[in-house]
């Protein structure tokens, strides 16, 4: 049973090696497969679509959220469909519909507030580069100091989301922040180096931070690190960018993705006039 299970394991494995999906949606995927047959004590080439719907029943059942069942259905989706080959099963594996809930966006004075309350450096260095960037958290550790091109006055976000590599802006404020805080520290590669040099911060370590910081400025809303993200998009937007270029900026491939800052981008809702504006039809009486 074991071997059998090994040697499918890697031949998922190797499917999805084959198709260039990145570690993280391999080893999440594998952990998908593997819950699923620990769940029935079976091998999960033995399971059915009944199997997988009474699975997405008990997974609901746990509380966990649309976008955690939809990851692990997914996964279920490619083990059938693509390594055991078996395209009508997959295509019958449903998956929940997500709500369209607006993105938390901060004010910039909110953002002004949170940044000042950082104390340390190093967070709040990370902190200035997300907002000013738009970066999402996992890239923004992963940036090393070759990363950052002063000559171009860009940076280069290399294997982002769905293994794409490209460019942001370095405004001359971020860079001048970066040099203060190059001079400081002096990291030698990564450009926000954890307790070991050779490796990262970690992505967890910047939350633990960032939950501080926004109970530290006092923040009522639910702040993450990539509530920075959202908040550059929308910033940009209301500043009048174009939101074909803030797609390229975000990394988003469809720019159905970056339309929805729309919805969240108070200024410019602000300036758009009421259809009541154009009528005539005189001052409501006095109360």
């Amino acid at each position: 049973m074991s071997q059998q299970i090994s040697a499918l394991r890697q031949r998922m494995i190797d499917d999805m090696t084959i198709r260039n999906m990145s570690p993280l949606t391999q080893k999440a995927y594998v952990r998908a497969v593997k819950n699923f047959s620990k769940h029935f004590g079976k091998s999960p080439d033995q399971l059915t679509f009944e199997h997988v719907r009474e699975y997405q029943l008990h997974l609901g059942s746990r509380g966990l959220g649309v976008q955690a069942i939809n990851q692990n259905m997914c996964a279920l989706r490619f083990f059938y469909g693509t390594t055991l080959g078996k395209a009508a099963v997959s295509e019958q594996i449903p998956l929940g519909r997500r709500p369209d809930a607006l993105p938390p966006v901060l004010a910039p004075d909110e953002v002004e507030r949170f940044l000042k309350a950082v104390s340390d450096l190093e967070f709040r260095t990370a902190f200035v580069t997300i907002y000013a960037t738009g970066l999402r958290v996992s890239e923004a550790v992963a940036l090393t100091i070759k990363d950052i091109d002063s000559a171009r006055m860009v940076i280069h976000v290399r294997s982002g989301k769905g293994r794409k590599d490209r460019y942001v802006m370095l405004s001359e404020h971020l860079l001048g922040i970066l040099r203060a805080y190059w001079r400081c520290t002096r990291p030698q590669h990564f450009l926000f180096p954890g307790p070991d040099p050779a490796r990262p911060i970690t992505v967890r370590s910047l939350q633990r931070a960032c939950r501080l910081a926004a109970e530290t400025a006092g923040l009522d809303k639910m702040v993450t690190v990539h509530t920075l993200r959202h908040s550059f998009a929308t910033h940009l937007l209301e500043q009048g960018v174009d939101i074909r270029v803030i797609q390229d900026l975000l990394g988003h491939r469809h720019v159905d993705s970056t339309a929805r800052y729309a919805r969240v981008a108070i200024n410019t809702i602000r300036q758009v006039k009421s259809p009541l504006d154009a009528l005539n039809i005189g001052k409501p009486p006095p109360a």
